[in-house]
């Protein structure tokens, strides 16, 4: 009865892996190589691939690599949930592209994991990094302020405001029109969806037919996800923020036809590829089993009641049933995990300590070896320049002088180059900038969820869980120094009664006494 009740299964985790090989460089794994570490690590952490991205023989040093270009394109239509690659130098050419990639990633809700990476050697430097443009969010959120207002002038006014929808343009006085050519496409779509035609047989005989899709491409099954219900813009009605005007733009779909294609959409079998935003697990890649370091994967169940139950469970335990740990709760656990973080890393003297660290790991940056042979290269070539102008001024100028000097000036060019590329991997960033950025999470709300993905990406490595505490490895403290927070495992789940695996709830707002690693 109670299996009857009570089931649990893996839910859907959709991820692609990305390899890249310079074939330069004979020291990086292998494509084969990256791959495989890929597919391990997608098993692990229970994340099914559907596809995969390689670039051969294209250096780091660009990002003109069109499988790498594919996947974002992808990313954006909302094809997986997980880029996995070897390292974070697949990603992009420098620390600098390769979080600015995955910032984008991010906004598409694409999370990125790596296979490996060594924190002990880059920790301060991401830090400094993500504190960077937390910085940069800070300052663009006052300037969005007077944009925002801007834009609110605009809404009162039914004006274009951003994006402007397929099957419109924008006219003279800033305002919508009908794009007819486009139009006609949406209501041909429109009808033929009315009329339960798949979209494969739709998209399919658009893409045969030259007529490009919204993105400007090839027409797939995602290019439908803003064209139908529930977008209401077509039926004449302007939408921005909370404004919401009947008529205020021009009609495009009857109120007849869009009614039908909506009710044919909530009675097709299959969700057309939208994520369910309740099936997101922001630990995924993070949060690994305090027992036997297995990663912790998303499961879900439903209860006696027919509730639909979100949970992390052990990988080991799930299949091997080797492991003792408890399941927890998806929820709690990311709550519990967000407030540790509010708690501790963003305490006063935490953001004072970590703006010191970055700092100065920044100056040891600066001051490397690399940087400095080259700046006493680049002094010594003008030293000698110096030399041949004093000659010159004295009167001494032949053939050979000039060559000489011609090459020394490419000289110096070549080397002022190197020093510029040298220092734009490094992340210059003031201590009253990072202060100023790590401010800006400290009124953050736990519950929401934005928040939390933010506070994970900027300070999380890895949690490792217990029944009765959870260790916490942040960027800033490097991988083998992690901080022990307490867990109150007494809280049984409601349906424990009936649970075999004895679920606990984790209360999500609770002091924390450190074990470990201060500042």
């Amino acid at each position: 009865m109670g299996k009857k009740n009570q089931r649990t299964s893996l839910t859907e985790e959709i991820g692609v892996p990305y390899a890249r090989f310079s074939s330069h460089n004979q020291k990086e794994a292998s494509i084969d190589q990256q791959l495989a570490a890929c597919r391990q690590k997608a098993k692990d952490l229970g994340i099914t691939l559907i596809d995969s991205y390689t670039d051969y023989a294209v250096s780091g040093k660009t990002d003109k690599r069109p499988s790498f270009q594919r996947m974002m394109r992808d990313a954006e239509k909302g094809k997986f949930k997980y880029v996995i690659a070897w390292k974070s130098n697949r990603i992009g050419r420098n620390m600098l592209e390769a979080m600015m990639n995955e910032a984008k990633l991010n906004s598409y809700g694409v999370r990125v994991i790596y296979v490996e990476e060594d924190f002990d050697d880059t920790a301060a430097g991401r830090f400094a990094l993500r504190s960077m443009m937390n910085v940069n969010q800070f300052y663009s959120e006052s300037m969005a302020e007077d944009i925002r207002r801007g834009m609110e002038d605009n809404a009162l006014k039914c004006m274009v405001n951003g994006s402007i929808g397929y099957g419109y343009k924008k006219d003279t006085d800033g305002r919508f029109a009908i794009d007819e050519k486009k139009a006609s496409v949406l209501a041909e779509i429109y009808q033929r969806v009315s009329d339960r035609e798949p979209f494969v047989d739709i998209f399919t005989d658009l893409n045969n037919r030259g007529i490009p899709s919204p993105s400007g491409g090839k027409w797939n099954r995602s290019s439908f996800h803003r064209l139908l219900p529930p977008n209401e813009r077509i039926r004449g009605i302007y939408i921005w923020g909370e404004h919401r005007v009947e008529g205020g733009i021009p009609r495009l779909i009857s109120d007849e036809l869009y009614y039908k294609v909506e009710e044919v959409l909530k009675t097709k079998k299959t969700s057309q590829g939208r994520h369910r935003e309740s099936g997101d697990y922001l630990l995924t890649g993070k949060l690994f089993c305090g027992y036997c370091n297995s990663p912790m994967t998303g499961v879900s169940g439903t209860g006696k009641s027919g509730k639909l139950h979100y949970y992390y469970v052990c990988q080991k335990k799930r299949t091997a049933h080797e492991c003792k740990k408890k399941n927890v709760r998806r929820d709690a656990i990311e709550l519990a995990v967000a407030q540790a973080i509010k708690d501790y890393a963003l305490r006063p003297e935490s953001i004072e300590w970590i703006a010191d660290s970055v700092t100065a790991y920044t100056k040891k940056l600066e001051e490397g070896e690399r940087i400095t042979f080259l700046q006493e290269k680049l002094s010594g070539i003008k030293k000698t320049i110096k030399n041949i102008m004093t000659a010159i001024e004295q009167g001494i100028f032949t053939d050979t002088t000039k060559e000489r000097l011609l090459e020394l000036e490419k000289e110096q060019a070549e080397v002022a180059k190197q020093i510029n590329i040298e220092k734009s991997n490094i992340v210059s960033v003031s201590r009253e900038d990072i202060i100023a950025g790590m401010s800006t999470f400290q009124d953050g709300d736990i519950h929401d969820k934005t928040y939390r993905i933010q506070l994970f990406d900027t300070f999380l490595i890895a949690v490792y869980l217990y029944d009765d505490e959870m260790k916490i490895v942040f960027t800033f403290s490097g991988k083998n120094k992690s901080i022990s927070f307490p867990l109150d495992a007494s809280v049984l789940n409601k349906d424990a009664q009936t649970n075999p695996e004895n679920v606990f709830v984790l209360p999500p707002q609770r002091s924390t006494k450190m074990k470990a690693y201060q500042p």
